[in-house]
């Protein structure tokens, strides 16, 4: 029995209790002895990274029952002004200078901090510096750059793709895996949706990308959310999750998943936590736009707050009859998101006028901002009419979508006197009036 002491308290870990949770899992799989369990996390983005880097902790030194690696793109190189950046870091942390040192890896960095080497991400991840999140370095990890290798025999994925990306590299994946014979699951950490208009005009998730994609039936595909910033996870903060999909992979994914620092739930409502979890990256960048345009005024984020999950509460019944309650892990998400994330952080940085639209929603250091994707997926589709009942979803989109108004304009549609109280748009959304479950390729 080891006893490492966590931010949360002392915490017991038992390797053995782990490697009962792994083996559970192996035998649900079908897995043969001598034959390792294979997780692949697609993406290494902040949270992807984590996530991939969560596992590696946990069951990593289980070698004969279990491979983790992460797939990235080659060839992103590193900045000079990252390159030193790093460096800092590097000193700064005896563990991780030692770790180097040991691992006869520290004279890159230093080769690099001198402008006599360009680093690429790919290779900082393996030494476990995420390109997105330098100041939170991680436990070393296996990276794989070609596609093909990282997934042909997968028995786990881990998409740790934007919803912008999702579709075009499960679409090439699903190339690799023409020839098997079993399904792999797929665990989905996107947070976006995407629209599209052919054949008829929809809403489209991350998992149903997955889903058109692969051929992968839908049992197997889960989304993952909840109050999750990446960097405070890796360091120990106390954080909860769930994990939605069918119940056959969500019960023993929960508790092979569940850690002392990282609690992960199961529920049934694919739906819901996904649509939320693409919408609060919207209201996330009015969020940031207001808390700079107030001086962070606790009152008028209060009323933001108020408004748009209420406008999250009339989406989500356009989309599904009786959707999960907005409480627990999903609204925890929303509200933390609102508080600190890229999105929020992104907001903020317009309304100051230290970024502009025009310089796109992949900024440097921070990775893809989906909120911007998911505002214009409600607006491609124009049999969204209802969403005309969102005031700030409507002005958020004209802000950053057809730039009709500056960002100015979402106090605007904050404090109209003519705007309704928060629970009249619950209570129409609670009729099923506007339910449209056609917007998401489904059935009435």
């Amino acid at each position: 029995m080891n006893h490492v002491v966590h931010s949360n308290g002392p915490v017991q870990n038992l390797n053995g209790v782990l490697e009962e949770k792994l083996d559970e899992l192996r035998a649900l799989i079908g897995k043969a002895e001598g034959d390792p369990l294979r997780i692949v996390g697609i993406g290494a983005g902040a949270w992807g990274s984590v996530f991939t880097a969560l596992l590696q902790e946990s069951y990593g030194h289980l070698r004969d029952k279990v491979l983790i690696r992460i797939w990235r793109r080659p060839g992103r190189s590193v900045d000079r002004a990252t390159a030193e950046h790093l460096f800092e870091v590097i000193n700064s942390r005896e563990d991780v200078l030692r770790r180097l040192i040991r691992r006869c890896a520290y004279l890159k960095y230093v080769e690099a901090r001198l402008g006599d080497r360009i680093l690429h991400a790919d290779v900082i991840l393996k030494d476990g510096f995420c390109l997105n999140m330098i100041d939170t370095p991680l436990c070393p990890l296996k990276v794989v750059t070609n596609l093909q290798e990282a997934v042909w025999d997968a028995d786990i994925v881990i998409n740790g793709l934007p919803s912008t990306e999702t579709c075009e590299v499960f679409e090439e994946i699903s190339r690799y895996w023409k020839e098997r014979i079993t399904m792999p699951i797929i665990i989905s950490l996107a947070k976006g949706v995407e629209a599209e208009l052919e054949p008829e005009p929809r809403i489209i998730t991350p998992t149903q990308m997955i889903n058109r994609a692969t051929g992968v039936p839908m049992e197997n595909i889960l989304y993952l959310g909840g109050p999750n910033i990446a960097s405070e996870i890796y360091n120990k903060e106390y954080a909860n999750a769930r994990i939605c999909g069918a119940e056959k992979w969500r019960k023993p994914l929960a508790k092979f998943l569940r850690q002392p620092h990282f609690v992960v739930w199961d529920n049934g409502d694919l739906v819901t936590h996904e649509v939320m979890g693409g919408l609060k990256n919207v209201y996330a960048i009015g969020a940031g736009m207001v808390a700079a345009l107030t001086n962070e005024s606790a009152t008028s984020k209060s009323v933001y707050f108020a408004h748009c999950t209420s406008e999250m509460i009339f989406i989500t019944h356009l989309l599904t009859e009786e959707p999960e309650k907005l409480a627990g892990p999903l609204l925890a998400d929303t509200y933390v998101t609102l508080l600190k994330g890229r999105n929020a952080w992104y907001g903020q940085k317009l309304a100051k006028g230290e970024l502009s639209l025009e310089m796109g929603d992949s900024i440097k250091g921070k990775g893809m901002i989906q909120g911007v994707s998911a505002v214009k997926a409600f607006y491609k589709n124009k049999p969204v009419a209802p969403v005309e009942l969102c005031p700030i979803l409507k002005m958020l989109y004209r802000i950053l979508i057809t730039r009709e108004f500056t960002v100015q304009a979402i106090l605007q549609a904050l404090r109209d006197e003519t705007m309704n109280d928060p629970r009249d748009r619950i209570e129409i959304a609670q009729t099923h009036v506007f339910y449209r479950p056609a917007l998401l390729g489904q059935k009435p």
